[in-house]
């Protein structure tokens, strides 16, 4: 665990803000200090922040860091007897964030790394070494303090963070507390000053999933067949008939159209095979500027599906107009897999395609695995539980526009659960992070739900593994290697509701 994130901007150890301030006429200074802590926290005027690798003990803002460091921790509070130093500081990934005043003046620093040097990085992160130096205090009272944790945030976050800690000398707990930051354990010993654990919360999952899916609650409520709410795809009513239909963004269909066009073959296939259903024809209504935009969308759809082996049957073409793409699936099984068939201990599984890159121009957002697979790879992935699968699971989902975890929340939420899920058993690509993996559009995902012990599809080249669970309540929380649970998702992720009849398998 990295040792602690110490501000001593304001509060001396030991000291409370009344004592204080009923000492001598040079403590009430710490009338402004008070005014911040209650809100009104603004940077410094003129106060840059530098970024350095920590491990680079030769950079200068390592060397200032350290020396800072030094002075406050062991020189002035004596929470180390000797030196400060530890294995963060060799860990090649940890930063070092140094505050200069317009002068260069060092005014104080922070580190921030991955909690447990030397292994995996799984987005849990923590903030240490928090020091402001002693003039510094006196100049500006606790906002470079506060510049200094804002900024630790944020570089967080554009590390892909998911869970953000630090351990905080009490009496400064309420700066964190002002800064957004929450208390997650007690009080304890540091060094001999007492210590809380405080974490930050990260809503990059919580962000995408409003943006993507809050709004269907309202929009397509009472639609959807009795049985199958939450579904990509509706099973037509007297028939064996699963329909599916997905709009591809007019923004990639103009920045990018041979892959907008794969891509409308891809999403609609995939909402078929997490039905269960095998794949019969494609219907395209495709708009364009003129004949040759409307051509390279319609290349990249007749590519894909070819690939897949997926007869194109018909269609709609208009030129002249703003760019646009829908495609409509058909497929057929007697018995659909709907996304709300998930109980209560169910165990969680993934299955997806770990083979591929980021499409360019995408990175972070857009995982291409299809484009590069073989044609009896690709019909694989989408038979995984067709009907002809020797295993059909009791609730599956394929991974969309809101992320594993935001599809892992929608297929709790037709199923009436909340879930768990392990961060680290979940299969991933080599060199993608934890976050981007959990946000992202993959090439092939599919989760599914079943009792535990019961078979994982198969899915060709593609891999799984159990990495959750379903439990009682809403949401998604994810589970760390320590066994705490950091909430990923609130709450319902598109207001639809449960499914209100349930299929037999």
């Amino acid at each position: 665990m990295a040792p602690p994130f110490d501000d001593v901007a304001v509060l001396p150890p030991g000291d409370s803000a009344d004592a204080l301030l009923a000492r001598s006429a040079q403590a009430r200074t710490l009338v402004l200090a008070e005014e911040i802590l209650g809100g009104l926290v603004h940077k410094p005027r003129g106060v840059t922040v530098s970024e350095a690798p920590a491990a680079d003990a030769t950079h200068p803002d390592v060397i200032a860091h350290r020396a800072l460091r030094r002075a406050v921790f062991v020189d002035e509070q004596r929470v180390f007897a000797h030196d400060d130093l530890d294995d963060v500081d060799s860990d090649p990934r940890a930063i070092v964030l140094v505050a200069r005043d317009a002068d260069g003046t060092v005014l104080g620093g922070v580190r921030l790394g991955p909690a447990r040097p030397g292994e995996p990085d799984l987005g849990w992160w923590t903030g240490s070494r928090l020091a402001v130096e002693a003039g510094g205090r006196r100049r500006t009272g606790v906002r470079v303090g506060a510049t200094l944790i804002r900024a630790a945030v944020a570089r967080a976050e554009s590390a892909g963070v998911l869970r953000f800690e630090a351990d905080v000398q009490a009496p400064n707990a309420r700066l964190f507390e002002r800064l957004g930051w929450e208390t997650v354990a007690p009080s304890r010993t540091v060094g001999g000053i007492d210590h809380v654990r405080m974490r930050r919360p990260m809503d990059r999952i919580a962000r995408l999933v409003d943006a993507t899916k809050a709004p269907l609650g309202d929009l397509v409520a009472g639609m959807a067949p009795p049985g199958f709410v939450g579904d990509d795809g509706a099973p037509v009513p007297g028939t064996d008939v699963v329909a599916a239909c997905d709009a591809i963004l007019p923004a990639l269909v103009e920045r990018d159209p041979e892959w907008a066009g794969w891509c409308s073959v891809l999403v609609n296939l995939n909402d078929l095979a997490a039905m269960g259903a095998r794949p019969v024809g494609l219907l395209d209504a495709v708009g364009g500027a003129d004949a040759e935009a409307v051509g390279r969308v319609l290349r990249g759809l007749r590519a894909a599906a070819a690939a897949y082996g997926v007869p194109v049957l018909g269609g709609h073409t208009t030129v002249d107009v703003p760019a646009s793409l829908a495609v409509t699936a058909l497929g057929t099984t007697a018995r659909p897999v709907p996304a709300g068939g998930g109980r209560v201990g169910h165990a969680v599984r993934l299955t997806a395609d770990l083979d591929g890159a980021w499409r360019p121009g995408y990175t972070g957002r857009q995982f291409d695995t299809t484009s590069r697979r073989r044609p009896e790879d690709l019909r694989a992935m989408v038979a995984a539980i067709g009907p002809d699968a020797a295993y059909r699971p009791a609730a599956a989902k394929d991974v969309s526009m809101a992320g594993l975890v935001g599809t892992l929340g929608m297929l709790a939420e037709a199923s009436g659960t909340g879930a768990v899920l392990d961060v680290a058993a979940v299969p991933r690509p080599d060199g993608v992070g934890v976050a981007d993996w959990f946000t992202c559009f993959p090439g092939f995902a599919l989760l599914s739900t079943d009792e535990p012990g019961a078979p994982l599809p198969a899915a060709g080249p593609a891999v799984g593994t159990e990495c959750g669970e379903l439990v009682a309540g809403r949401g998604v929380a994810l589970r760390w290697p320590d066994g705490e649970t950091t909430t990923a998702v609130a709450g319902p992720v598109t207001g639809l509701g449960t499914a209100t009849e349930r299929t037999d398998r």
